[in-house]
């Protein structure tokens, strides 16, 4: 088996132990990835897209630093992992099963869906629970566009998504001590899940979604910490209770199921007040970003929660 060598990463932008082991504390040891080998990054295509009102006037974050550090747990715990294990993950054939208490369940092909689907690109900011954040230009479409076509009936409450589980290219799934309970889960609220911020995305920089990056499809809720953004989706599933997810299970006092970004709820181990942006700033260097309620989509979000108490988040 080759040696495994991690991603060149900036001294700066590496997350300092002391604060952001975070969530591999909790696991309570080592992962034994198992990997077979090393395998290159997929080949990017280009992806029309039209250019969308929903985006942010701020420097974007280099496409390196978005497809060489990032989280993704299926491919192992450090952010340099998913761009060196990635690689091996087949994106064809791929289908998304949509079901649950819908009128029209179906299952859609990825490739039927970039071709029918009206892609956009959108300029979204994405803050990480860990306390780093970026600025990503997606490609992707509403998920509400999805969701109509198979017809949500009066029962259905919740959207429940799950992550491919293939250990077989995804080494993080089949080690000693599993990182999590495989696949990866993840849900929203119906009304969140067909608000127009919520979205599918397929693509970045204009080029099809890097397998690192979750593909060929993964959900975008820029109002959500990262965790919410579930990678690689199979199967979509209306739902009438709220589904489990999978930080949740794992660490229910830390990750809750709604994860709106919130700069006065603390995580129970870091302040949430501030960001660093990748590619911006060192940890405790200038040009830190004060985090902003909702990241930044109040306005257009904080009615979804009318009457909940917001400090509440985990």
């Amino acid at each position: 088996m080759p040696a495994y060598r991690y991603p060149t990463v900036p001294a700066s932008e590496i997350t300092p132990k002391e604060l952001f082991l975070s969530r591999r504390q909790i696991l309570g040891g080592a992962v034994a990835l198992g990997a077979t080998g090393l395998a290159g990054p997929a080949l990017a295509a280009p992806l029309s897209a039209k250019p969308s009102a929903f985006k942010v006037d701020e420097k974007q974050t280099s496409l390196k630093d978005i497809t060489t550090y990032n989280n993704f747990y299926e491919f192992g715990t450090d952010k340099g992992d998913p761009a060196a294990y990635a690689g091996s993950l087949t994106t064809r054939p791929w289908t998304v099963k949509v079901d649950g208490l819908v009128n029209k369940p179906g299952e859609f092909g990825i490739d039927d869906l970039l071709s029918s689907m009206p892609l956009e690109e959108r300029v979204y900011r994405m803050r990480c629970v860990e306390a780093w954040s970026m600025v990503i230009p997606w490609i992707g479409f509403p998920l509400a566009e999805l969701l109509n076509k198979v017809e949500p009936n009066g029962s259905a409450k919740y959207v429940a998504f799950e992550t491919l589980q293939r250990p077989s290219e995804m080494p993080g799934q089949k080690g000693f001590l599993p990182v999590l309970d495989w696949p990866y889960v993840e849900g929203l609220r119906l009304d969140e899940a067909m608000h127009p911020l919520a979205i599918l995305a397929v693509g970045l920089y204009g080029e099809t979604l890097p397998n690192q990056n979750g593909a060929p499809i993964r959900l975008v809720v820029p109002w959500k910490y990262g965790f919410k953004g579930i990678k690689s989706i199979v199967r979509i599933s209306l739902v009438d209770k709220q589904p489990p997810t999978s930080w949740n299970r794992q660490a229910a006092n830390e990750y809750g199921f709604y994860a709106n970004v919130n700069p006065e709820v603390d995580h129970p181990r870091w302040s949430q007040a501030t960001e660093r942006r990748i590619g911006e700033s060192s940890f405790f260097g200038a040009g830190r970003h004060k985090t902003l309620p909702f990241n930044g989509y109040g306005d257009q979000v904080a009615s979804l929660y009318s009457g909940m108490d917001l400090r509440v988040n985990y």
